[in-house]
């Protein structure tokens, strides 16, 4: 089938199995990135293009600018134009000629800086990046160095690989920017835990601790800085050529295998010797090939220009001598141990809840050895926040393009070890940014469903799980409709709200429509966030509700528990107790579990926790809705003192990685129980916690209101005012000490 355009011909390039004479079965193969349109940075150039436009960094019809003298420059001019950006490169004299011609082919404004600055070309290419910058309002700079998008890119590179191989032992890769070989290597050990990651440098290159040399003659790999894109946690192994063995091996390359490549590709095919001939047996071994030849016939393939640079007068090392990090080096040499650098590194955290588990996620990341970090545009939010140390950054968090600004900006890759967040209305754009990561997280689109009542519905219905009858109103006029197919009484609320919030019984036509009327109408969250100006009219079904908490690891639901939950009557639905474990008969539990767990594959859950309320009627479980997060409610601290389990640690993990440790240590119970008003006003006090602390089994009293606060009968959680906590043995002895504290307990509320 022929690609629709240009931009989608990038990828899909070949892998071959290379002709060399091995013992104990083992297989080497050459990822041919060479084989894309201009080279391998066509995938980097398309990843951070297009998403520059889908998040509004990048206008319409903008310019683009980059520095560069090779395959990024090609690829940018390949992508941009092709989108209908005019497109500036910044090159220097360096740049061969034929890179020149096909910039200039393509439409492309070559900028070619005309002497060094003080710190040498780069430096001299960056200021005239800089002033176009400036001379050019909107301008985009992919900033191949620093920005996700370039590791990003080849994820596409890594699903390649294991469409066509499906397994592979060891990846062998050459470092520039940090790329390629960190994004390929980040994707393929979700799927090979087991990977052995080899780096290619050269010698003259800082990347992996060598002196600088910037009379280095090699093109594609090698820097004079560390580019905050290379993941070193990554490599496993690091070898260094230097420019006589690169450029030989290149010359092998093409007589050996026929594959005219740069000398990027000449310097990973050597390295694959070595490793293949010390590997496993039966090991399958991968090179990427970045470059081909055509750029160095002057230099790598040129007789008169090896007598020039007079390289032969470089020695060459048949076989790489072992070295510790740190040692310099001059002839092949390659390091294997004590290479994972020893920098702290960094849990983010878009937002949090303000119910306490928030803050209590800051304090656990320590327990990981992690640095905390709070990204917040209201940090006053988070009481007690400054007090876990953690770094809090006040940054606009209403748009994803605004928090891949800071995050890249602000945290070099290779320092963030995960992301997350404890609040309901964050959880789709962390799974963005977690995938412009590269980070472990859920597919967007699954949380984004999950997030949106209105999506899940119709994905439980296309799959068959067990729903309430409903109806999607997106318009007033598409209620009376609505009202006939779902029958009254029946709930209205918003497709994505939190905490019961304009969650209503309505018992009328009337009442439908003048709820839908005030769900549509409202634009923006309690957090400033625009709404979906979606309402869902539900089929009302009077039948006890449970939640059941599950964590799933590796795409794989764990059920953690199941919750008996308590909530009022109506027209408010606001939850009042939780069990846990809620008492059931195993046959509803079971029914239950197995609910909750089509749900999740129905909605493509992979990773992390979730929270799935349930109604379990005459017709079976029916899904209330499934939340893609840790249950709120203090439901997490019930199963903590019930199981052992600290689920909020096990999200913490996940988010880097970590496996999840999910077995319970005890089997007990426990159970919460919310304060509220009767009625409206103010107030006056909230009398006997005291005595309430001293029933048996009371584990908790808190109160979370202070006298003088306008109150009112619960109409969502936000109308708490406290609530207590109980542990035991049995769950109906945790009722027993629930019942008893809350008879000791008096909220008094006087007329406002």
């Amino acid at each position: 089938m022929p690609y629709q355009s240009i931009v989608d011909a990038i990828g899909h390039t070949p892998l071959v199995r290379l002709a060399m004479d091995l013992p104990n079965a083992v297989e080497v193969y050459a990822k041919l990135e060479l084989q894309n349109l201009y080279g391998m940075k066509d995938r980097v150039a398309r990843q951070a293009i297009v998403e520059a436009r889908r998040t509004g960094e990048l206008a319409e019809g903008a310019p683009i600018i980059e520095s560069s003298s090779g395959t990024m420059a090609l690829g940018v001019a390949l992508v941009g134009a092709r989108l209908g950006h005019p497109v500036h490169i910044v090159t220097d004299p360096r740049i061969d000629p034929t890179t020149h011609a096909k910039l200039r082919a393509l439409g492309c404004r070559v900028h070619v800086v005309e002497a060094m600055s003080g710190a040498g070309w780069q430096s001299a290419r960056l200021e005239k990046l800089e002033e176009l910058i400036r001379d050019l309002p909107g301008a985009f700079w992919p900033r191949q160095y620093s920005n996700p998008d370039n590791p990003g890119a080849y994820r596409l590179l890594a699903d390649e690989l294991l469409t066509d191989l499906g397994s592979l032992d060891i990846l062998v890769g050459a470092v520039g920017s940090g790329g390629s070989l960190s994004g390929s290597a980040r994707a393929l050990r979700r799927s090979l835990p087991g990977l052995r990651v080899v780096a290619v440098d050269c010698v003259g290159s800082v990347v992996f601790g060598q002196p600088d040399n910037p009379k280095r003659l090699q093109g594609g790999l090698g820097n004079s800085l560390v580019p905050a894109n290379l993941d070193r946690t990554l490599v496993d192994e690091i070898h260094w050529l230097n420019d006589h063995e690169a450029f030989e091996a290149t010359r092998a390359l093409a007589r050996e295998q026929q594959i005219f490549a740069g000398n990027t590709s000449g310097s990973v095919y050597r390295v694959l010797h070595d490793v293949a001939r010390r590997a496993a047996p039966g090991s399958r071994i991968v090179g990427i090939f970045p470059d081909r030849g055509d750029r160095y016939a002057d230099n790598v393939y040129s007789d008169a220009y090896w007598i020039e640079r007079d390289l032969t007068a470089l020695p060459v090392a048949a076989e790489p001598t072992e070295v510790t990090p740190g040692t310099e080096v001059a002839t092949w040499s390659y390091a294997a141990e004590g290479l994972k650098p020893q920098e702290p590194r960094t849990l983010l955290f878009v937002e949090a809840n303000t119910s306490g588990t928030g803050v209590l996620a800051l304090d656990l990341a320590r327990r990981l050895d992690l640095v905390p970090v709070l990204l917040t545009n209201a940090p006053e939010r988070y009481a007690g926040a400054p007090e876990t140390g953690c770094e809090i950054v006040v940054c606009d968090t209403s748009t994803e393009k605004a928090l891949r600004e800071v995050i890249g900006g602000r945290f070099p890759r290779n320092r963030i070890a995960g992301i997350t967040t404890t609040s309901d209305f964050y959880v789709p754009v962390v799974s963005r940014l977690a995938e412009w990561l590269g980070l472990p997280g859920n597919p967007p689109q699954a949380t984004e469903a999950a997030r949106n009542k209105a999506t899940a519905r119709e994905l439980l219905a296309a799959a068959g799980v067990g729903q309430p009858r409903f109806a999607v109103v997106r318009s007033t006029a598409q209620a009376a409709e609505a009202i006939d197919r779902v029958g009254l009484p029946c709930v209205v609320k918003p497709a994505d709200d939190s905490g019961s919030n304009d969650v209503l019984l309505c018992r009328s036509r009337t009442e439908v429509l003048a709820h839908v009327e005030r769900v549509l109408s409202v634009e923006t969250n309690v957090r400033g966030l625009p709404t979906a100006r979606t309402a869902l009219l539900e089929e009302y079904v009077e039948a006890p509700e449970f939640s059941v908490e599950m964590f799933t690891d590796n795409g794989v639901p764990v059920c953690m528990g199941i919750t008996a939950k308590t909530v009022s009557p109506g027209p408010h639905f606001v939850e009042q107790q939780h069990i846990f474990p809620a008492p059931l008969a195993e046959q509803d539990a079971t029914a239950l579990r197995e609910t909750a767990a089509a749900a999740l594959t129905a909605l493509g859950i992979k990773t992390g926790p979730t929270h799935t309320e349930i109604r379990l009627s005459e017709r079976g479980p029916l899904i209330v809705e499934v939340n893609p997060r840790l249950a709120g409610g203090m439901i997490p601290e019930l199963i903590r003192l019930a199981t052992g389990v600290e689920l909020l640690e096990q999200q913490l993990r996940a988010a880097c990685g970590l496996a999840p440790e999910l077995a319970a240590a005890r089997v007990a119970a426990a159970g919460i129980r919310f304060l509220a008003a009767d009625r409206d006003g103010v107030l006056a006090s909230i009398d006997g916690a005291d005595e309430a602390r001293l029933v048996p089994g009371i584990e908790r009293v808190q109160l979370t209101a202070a006298a003088g606060r306008t109150v009112r009968a619960p109409q969502n959680a936000y109308d708490r005012l406290g609530y207590v906590i109980a542990e035991g043995d049995m769950a109906h002895s945790v009722v027993k000490s629930l019942h008893e504290a809350v008879r000791q307990l008096t909220v008094r509320v006087v007329e406002s």
